[in-house]
């Protein structure tokens, strides 16, 4: 922070405080009067269906809108940018309380339930597919239960959220968050995550800190589970970055591995496909990657750090609009395989008590 800012700081939810400040709102106006581009903060409690008890929290700065989910783990529901919405159109239509959701359903997918964000994140404990787990914690833990889809994080409510104002240039906007994934005999984790605004810019920044609470070393893992759909999303859309080397997932995704990096059509009854990549760096281990519309004319780019997330996963669900035409581009810890094959490769890392 530049130390012409002086920061505001608002506090909207504090477990640890017994805080929930229900509906709220601030402006420019308000809080920033100097400010040219005009933004506002807004918190709303949704209502009905399975989202019922769902806070949204919406920034807007300028041209650009983008909307949070402190109650799942903080994950972004959507981005628009004038005409631009990033995001895409799941068949789940609410935002879905995680009080709905048994993790353990379905055969440990019943975390699709609620799939609906722009970006979500999955992890802390594992984020790969459902499956048998192995006891690598204290020799007298109880029998380990089976992972779940993409792990908890996105359905647990955030613990702490507040945000931060800049009162002069260059008047950033942050929104601050905690997350705790923690129980007896097993996972102790915080997620501290801030997301970042400058108003006129069009992009945001979100930085993470996973911290090991525990008295022990603790494997853990996150994905950015970041999904696309239209307008970006269409046949001749491309996915553009400094690939090293492409692996197909499956049978399936080997026949689609000659196009891993163009987009066909919406299909009924088409199956996934994904692609495990590594990618080029810069010398200070930062990477690129764009997926734009078949014009060339309109684009989202991603960038981030190798040495937290080294490896990148293109998720194809190339289905009818109904059931949900997308693609993820997903960078993680590592792949999603079952957490035994990601052990023996390598790709579990660790944290060492009191760890971020």
């Amino acid at each position: 922070m530049s130390s012409s800012s002086v920061p505001l700081f608002h506090t909207l939810i504090s477990a640890r405080h017994n805080v929930h400040v229900g509906s709220f709102h601030l402006t420019s106006r308000d809080a920033a009067p100097a400010c040219p581009m005009p933004w506002s903060v807004r918190l709303t409690p949704l209502r009905g269906g399975r989202q019922q008890g769902v806070d949204l929290l919406e920034l807007a700065a300028g041209d650009m809108s983008i909307r949070l989910v402190p109650t799942r783990g903080m994950g972004i529901l959507d981005v628009t940018c004038g005409d631009l919405r990033l995001g895409w159109d799941s068949p789940v239509k609410e935002v879905v309380h995680p009080a709905f959701i048994d993790l353990g359903g379905r055969g440990g997918t019943a975390w699709l339930e609620g799939f609906n964000e722009y970006m979500v994140r999955c992890g802390l404990e594992w984020f790969g597919p459902p499956g048998p787990e192995e006891h690598h914690l204290a020799t007298a833990e109880p029998p380990a239960n089976p992972l779940t889809l993409h792990g908890k994080i996105a359905n647990i409510p955030a613990s702490e959220l507040w945000i931060e104002v800049e009162t002069k240039k260059p008047f950033r906007l942050r929104v601050h968050g905690k997350v705790y994934e923690v129980m007896q005999y097993g996972p102790k984790f915080e997620l501290a995550t801030t997301l970042t605004v400058t108003p006129g810019e069009a992009r945001f920044t979100m930085e993470d800190r996973i911290t090991n609470l525990a008295g022990q070393e603790q494997e853990f893992g996150l994905l950015y589970h970041i999904n696309h759909g239209p307008p970006l999303l269409e046949p001749g859309s491309r996915f553009v970055g400094p690939v090293k080397n492409v692996t197909p997932r499956d049978e399936e995704s080997k026949r689609g591995l000659a196009k891993y990096a163009q987009y066909g059509p919406p299909r009924a009854g088409s199956l996934e496909q994904a692609f495990f990549l590594e990618l080029h760096g810069d010398r200070r281990g930062q990477t690129r990657v764009m997926l734009h519309n078949k014009a060339g004319d309109r684009g989202v780019a991603l960038g981030w750090s190798l040495k937290a997330l080294p490896c990148l996963t293109i998720w194809k669900g190339l289905h009818a609009k109904e059931d949900g035409y997308v693609t993820g581009l997903e960078p993680a810890t590592g792949y999603p395989n079952p957490r035994p094959a990601e052990r023996q490769a390598g790709r579990v890392p660790t944290l060492k008590p009191g760890q971020t």
